[in-house]
């Protein structure tokens, strides 16, 4: 069941600034942490700050706090679908810390990014689930969201590419 935003009072959501750079940083690390990754390194970290917060965004990310302390955050960007002719708002991430989990942060961040795409009229909202995340595959169950089994995600890393013919 999703909440109503009376529900979702005492959770704040506000776009990450520069001013929150250490603590979006160590939201990040968490996340990392909780996926069993190794966090990003200083080259990546700056990499962050400067395509989040340079003279060119290249994506928005929001903090969830709960009386002032920051207990999430969600990254987003823009693709394009060819066949609905509308943009797609891209969930990349989507975390909270898991001792504040059960106080409605990760569903006032959810329904924040959702209400940006109803504002810019994106045909849909994408993002991708872990395979052992159960947690996070049944808060989405619970929203409605449907799983694209027709779809696979393929990837090719900075090597690959560099493995790849020229044109």
């Amino acid at each position: 069941m999703v909440s109503s935003a009376s529900d979702l009072s005492h959770v704040a959501i506000e776009r990450v600034r520069h001013s929150d750079a250490e603590t979006f940083l160590a939201l990040i690390d968490a996340l990392a942490d909780y996926e069993h990754l190794e966090r990003p390194d200083n080259a990546a970290r700056e990499r962050l700050l400067r395509d989040g917060f340079g003279e060119r965004p290249r994506y928005e990310a929001f903090l969830a706090r709960i009386d002032g302390k920051a207990v999430g955050y969600a990254i987003i960007y823009e693709t394009y679908s060819s066949f609905l002719a509308l943009p797609t708002l891209y969930l990349e991430d989507i975390f909270v810390l898991p001792e504040a989990r059960g106080q409605k942060a990760g569903i006032a961040l959810f329904l924040y990014v959702a209400d940006i795409a109803r504002a810019r009229g994106c045909g849909r909202m994408d993002w991708a689930v872990l395979d052992w995340n159960t947690l996070a595959q049944d808060f989405y169950d619970r929203l409605g969201a449907e799983w694209l089994k027709e779809w696979r995600l393929f990837r090719l890393t900075a090597d690959d590419l560099t493995r790849l013919p020229k044109p």
